[in-house]
């Protein structure tokens, strides 16, 4: 019998942020955070959602500065804000425990919910997300110097990326010819007209230089990883122009219990392959909690 789960679409009041978000599933199953990347917002998971429902509990913000979400004017803009505010709606909704969706610029709330409570965290779902200096290749050298010293002179080295070139290259930038037909170009579109609105370039800005904060965090990630040991799946596309292929076996050194699935796949993996990771996501979240029920 065929069983649909349909997604709900909300936007609630988290200390005074209008926070829009998707949901699907029961309330009584395990939790699913999905964590979107730059320059994206929830909309990428619009095609896992439903499937990852039929077994949890599928929550799925557009984080501030991204997508739906209105931020009040003096909100700080740093993924330690964006983490307070993801952590307040959890636990206004009743979302206790869950599995973390590990991606680019979501990937630093997560690790920061991790590292703050991680009873919670019930297993990691990595999709070209960076949490080890070997994933930041030759092309982060001007970002590292900039984040070091934030001087004019340094940001005037930094890449022009927030624009509309900027936004289509996280889609189809320096990936193989015979990929980029399989990319709607509603995305890169859909995410230029969000970002385009008055003071969203510069607001991107300020989230891309507190990112310097989280590659400073990269031995706690690491440790968090030995200490805990949390259970977790690996999708990555490896024609991925921003994270280094060798982030993949730095993963591995340090989860033991890490299943990995390498796609011919971009970075923004869910476009092209979001039937093989919502297949392989369903049975990752089935298993880890066929353990914990054992």
């Amino acid at each position: 019998m065929l069983s649909v789960q349909k997604t709900r679409h909300h936007t609630v009041d988290v200390d005074r942020v209008n926070l829009f978000y998707r949901e699907a599933g029961r309330r009584d199953a395990p939790g699913v955070l999905l964590l979107h990347g730059q320059p994206s917002s929830s909309y990428s998971f619009r095609e896992v959602i439903s499937p990852l429902a039929e077994v949890a509990r599928v929550v799925a913000p557009d984080l501030p500065g991204f997508g739906f979400t209105e931020a009040p004017d003096d909100y700080e803009y740093t993924f330690d804000a964006m983490t307070r505010t993801v952590d307040a709606l959890t636990r206004k909704i009743g979302l206790e425990r869950f599995f973390l969706y590990v991606h680019d610029f979501g990937a630093p709330v997560a690790y920061y919910l991790a590292l703050a409570r991680p009873d919670r965290v019930l297993g990691l779902i990595i999709q070209n997300g960076n949490a080890h200096e070997e994933g930041l290749g030759p092309d982060w050298v001007a970002n590292k110097a900039y984040w070091a010293d934030p001087s004019p002179e340094n940001r005037a080295k930094l890449p022009e990326w927030l624009n509309f070139e900027g936004v289509r290259h996280t889609y189809v930038g320096d990936i193989p010819d015979r990929l980029k037909p399989q990319f709607p170009p509603e995305g890169w579109h859909l995410d230029w007209e969000r970002m385009r609105r008055p003071g969203l370039v510069e607001i991107q800005f300020r989230i891309f230089a507190d990112y310097g904060r989280y590659v400073a965090r990269f031995p706690e990630i690491s440790a968090y990883h030995r200490e805990h040991r949390p259970p977790a799946l690996m999708l990555w596309g490896r024609h991925d122009p921003y994270f280094e292929i060798e982030e993949v076996l730095a993963y591995a050194r340090e989860l033991d219990r890490l299943d990995m699935h390498i796609y011919d796949g971009a970075h923004l993996l869910l476009e092209t392959h979001h039937q093989e990771c919502a297949a392989l996501m369903r049975e990752f979240i089935l298993n880890v909690q066929a353990g914990m029920d054992a």
